[in-house]
């Protein structure tokens, strides 16, 4: 590359960080201005002093083995597998039947709509567009979700989806653009090409599981040294795509030759990262991760968006023979989105294999799928010189996939992204539940107190006069009485709502005093993920208005990571790894110190600023009596253990005790270091000294 192509990435980089700016101040979604903005740089680059910034183009190479793997990654990373299996006929269905049903739908009632512009368009052409543009795009519709206040079960919905789809869209276009290459024979292309697509999707699967559990392991033999951690993370998602591709270049089977999906590989390679390798990481880096990747994922969506636009004001076919076309193929593709939603979740409901989906979602669904990063990649992929016998017209085929693909991107980012808000707030997808409008009116009652305080502090200090004292207060004071009034006159069973939002709270000093256990290496790997599963159902069960826990021995659904090792197990003839004593003895421990510590911070909540929220003592004496019990049941537990295992867990009190003092020795160093009481020079041969 020469120097002009550098200045254009750079240059790009900077036009996307005001892009986001104006996005911001606009509430204009991203990816939509970052398009327009690259299409109003083609007329900008004519300028002969300019002309360097669209050196940079997106390729195929760049946009399928440097961009993809970041997208994937990031939104993989923090898909958790308890999730997927409670929404995984949802998330499958829609990603496999409806993008199917999409695909046939487009492919038939496509051809008829060109045929009626009176374009002799073959099928085959428009089944191959089908699979490039039925899947969906999730970068800009999750943002706009979260901004709005979407369902969190909705928002996981559309997330698996869009995830999983593209793994079934790519493969299958793979399988169409055979059928272009080689021609159609009959049944044995057709079970061919259902073989391939089957060996891609399951084949991918596996390899992503050893890819994923590999990559863990490595993180774990360097934990300590950040690093290594960190590069691990940023190789497994590149080299697990990179080598999928290289394997199905190789692998031939019985003569045949078999292709893995290297999307669906690194897809779940990068959830048994996050699921199970994110806890073989150091503290630290464990922290650094979403960041990391949330930037990555952020200057790849910038620069792909942008080149996207860049590359659709390039377009090679005229817009006058394409624009009738492109408005016709809009609508056979809103319609194919729409029957792929409802047919799919019909028949979720009619076999109730899940809970149901509400109607206000399905229409959701059917207009917020957006098209952007993977529908270019294959475009790309299509070979500039695809033919078929009898096509005449002056454009290739791959200049009018090319067209109608980007005419259909631009539609859904320019239409539907920006008015996705306006149809949350319209079918009131956004409305708070009775807890969270509680919620509402209590933090807000909270945050006038405190600022009532404040301003008592203030005037304290001399910072504020008499008069400004008096006027600041009486106004606060008033907006503080009226978020109370509010929330007791909207509410009848106040009581309740207040004991749900106790319960969160606690569950909240759980998780929080969890994760400095495990920092601290008072519980072990396998303990840690126990509780904080059982932890995050607990959270699920308050928010749905089930009850929290009655016993800490209760049974829950699978425990997934469990499940799949020791589903690995068995296929190696290995029986399943069963807890020894030690495990048990710190599971209980564990949930004792969580336990005991959400009883100390309830019992003295109506001295904390706190009580401005939680101002119902029955509640918080309901939720204290569930912890007392629990206390007591736990320590009966740890007492059993003490019983039969004396000796051993003497000796793991005493290792456990010496961990948590190496740790806090290091906790000291660091602050020593950061308040500058001792020198970096210092520091490191410190720190040396207590590694070793």
């Amino acid at each position: 590359m020469n120097l002009d192509v550098f200045l254009s990435i750079f240059t790009l980089m900077l036009i996307a960080l005001g892009v986001n700016l104006l996005a911001i101040k606009t509430r204009i979604p991203y990816t939509v201005l970052l398009v327009v903005v690259g299409s109003l740089l083609v007329p900008i680059s004519q300028v002969e002093s300019l002309t360097f910034i669209t050196r940079f183009q997106l390729t195929p190479e760049a946009l399928f083995f440097v961009f993809l793997p970041i997208l994937i990654f990031e939104s993989a990373y923090n898909m958790k597998f308890r999730n997927v299996k409670e929404n995984k006929y949802s998330m499958g269905i829609l990603a496999v039947l409806g993008l199917l049903i999409s695909t046939i739908f487009i492919g038939f009632v496509g051809q008829w709509a060109f045929g009626l512009l009176g374009l002799d368009i073959p099928l085959l052409v428009t089944l191959l567009f089908g699979t490039i543009i039925s899947s969906t795009d999730p970068v800009a519709v999750l943002s706009l979700f979260k901004e709005y206040g979407a369902p969190h079960r909705l928002t996981l919905i559309f997330e698996g989806e869009s995830l999983f789809n593209d793994a079934t869209s790519f493969a299958l276009f793979l399988v169409f653009l055979d059928l272009f290459i080689h021609g159609y024979t009959g049944f044995p292309t057709l079970l061919t090409g259902l073989i391939s697509f089957t060996t891609m999707l399951v084949g991918g699967i596996i390899f992503g599981l050893f890819m994923g559990f590999m990559f863990s392991k490595l993180i774990e033999l360097v934990k300590g040294n950040e690093h290594l951690e960190i590069t691990l993370t940023l190789l497994v998602a590149h080299f697990t795509f990179l080598l999928t591709e290289l394997i199905s270049e190789h692998l031939v089977v019985l003569g045949h030759e078999i292709h893995l999906s290297s999307i669906i590989s690194t897809l779940i390679a990068s959830m048994v990262m996050g699921n199970y390798g994110r806890f073989k990481m150091s503290h630290g880096v464990e922290e650094y991760m979403d960041k990391f990747w949330s930037y990555f994922a952020f200057l790849a969506n910038s620069l792909v968006f942008i080149l996207m636009g860049l590359m659709f004001a390039n377009l090679s076919i005229d817009l006058k023979i394409a624009i009738l076309p492109i408005i016709a193929i809009i609508a056979v593709v809103a319609v194919a989105r729409i029957i792929s939603v409802y047919s799919s979740i019909s028949i979720i409901h009619a076999l109730k294999l899940e809970e149901r989906i509400p109607q206000s979602w399905q229409q959701l669904l059917s207009w917020g799928s957006l098209r952007g990063a993977l529908a270019i990649v294959m475009v790309l992929l299509i070979p500039n010189n695809l033919s078929l016998p009898g096509w005449t017209y002056s454009f290739s085929i791959k200049e009018f996939i090319t067209a109608i693909t980007i005419g259909c991107i631009y539609f859904t980012l320019l239409i539907k992204a920006t008015t996705i808000g306006k149809i949350i707030r319209l079918l009131k997808i956004d409305s708070l539940s009775s807890q969270e409008e509680m919620s509402y009116h209590k933090s807000k009652a909270l945050i006038y107190k405190d600022l009532i305080d404040k301003i008592d502090d203030l005037y304290q200090q001399k910072q504020i006069s008499e008069h400004q004292h008096q006027a600041l207060s009486s106004y606060y004071n008033a907006l503080n009485q009226q978020q109370h009034e509010l929330a007791r006159q909207n509410f009848d069973n106040s009581d309740h709502l207040i004991e749900n939002m106790l319960r969160l709270y606690a569950l909240g000093l759980e998780k929080a005093a969890l994760k400095e256990i495990f920092r601290r290496s008072e519980i072990n790997e396998a303990g840690y993920k126990k509780i904080l599963d059982i932890l995050e159902i607990q959270v699920e069960r308050v928010e749905h208005g089930k009850q929290q826990l009655t016993s800490l021995n209760e049974h829950f659904s699978d425990w997934i990571y469990a499940s799949i090792i020791n589903g690995i197990r068995r296929a190696f003839f290995l029986s399943p790894k069963a807890p020894d004593p030690e495990e048990i003895y710190l599971y209980y421990r564990t949930q004792y110190k969580l336990i005991t510590k959400v009883i100390r911070e309830l019992s003295k909540l109506e001295q904390s600023h706190l009580s401005e929220i939680f101002d119902d003592e029955q509640a918080i004496e309901n939720v204290l009596s569930v912890y007392r019990a629990l206390q007591a049941c736990t320590e009966e537990h740890m007492k059993e253990q003490i019983q039969s295992n004396q000796a051993l867990l003497e000796q793991l009190n005493q290792q456990s005790a010496e961990r948590v003092l190496h740790t806090l020795q290091g906790d000291i160093l660091k602050q020593l270091h950061e308040d500058e009481i001792i020198s970096p020079k210092l520091y490191i041969s410190l720190n040396k000294e207590l590694q070793d």
